[in-house]
């Protein structure tokens, strides 16, 4: 008997998918600490922070989608590594539904550090930001 399934039967229920919520614990990252709850942009902060924290591929606890593979650039040809950096970062935080865009990627070059600066669009507003890339992370 062959399987019957995958299409949608007439008066078949269509299932909507709804938004998650943005709530979060807040890291204090600098003290390493843990204090209350914060929601919307600054939790959007947060994520684009800890995503560009997180090398790639090197946690079994988060998915493949989750980090950024900046490493890849150090030590590189300026020119190639300019559009590197861009498709790395943009790459890493699109993978986060509440980011809609990244715009405005400036990066500059000193010696073995490229500082990368640009602008997060997300669904609850839009902020800038800036991320250096050296060789260790």
């Amino acid at each position: 008997m062959i399987p019957q399934g995958g299409t949608l039967q007439p008066g078949s229920e269509i299932v909507e998918t709804l938004e998650q919520p943005s709530l979060t614990y807040d890291l204090n990252l600098g003290e390493g600490t843990i204090s209350g709850h914060i929601d919307g942009l600054e939790a959007v902060k947060q994520a684009v922070v800890k995503i560009l924290q997180t090398r790639r591929f090197e946690h079994l606890i988060y998915s493949s989608n989750y980090g950024q593979e900046l490493d890849s650039v150090i030590g590189r040809d300026p020119l190639w590594a300019y559009a590197e950096v861009e498709r790395h970062i943009k790459e890493a935080l699109l993978q986060d539904d509440r980011v809609l865009s990244v715009d405005d990627m400036n990066i500059t070059f000193t010696g073995e550090l490229a500082t990368a600066e640009f602008t997060v669009r997300s669904v609850y507003g839009t902020y800038s930001m800036t991320k250096e890339v050296r060789e260790d992370g």
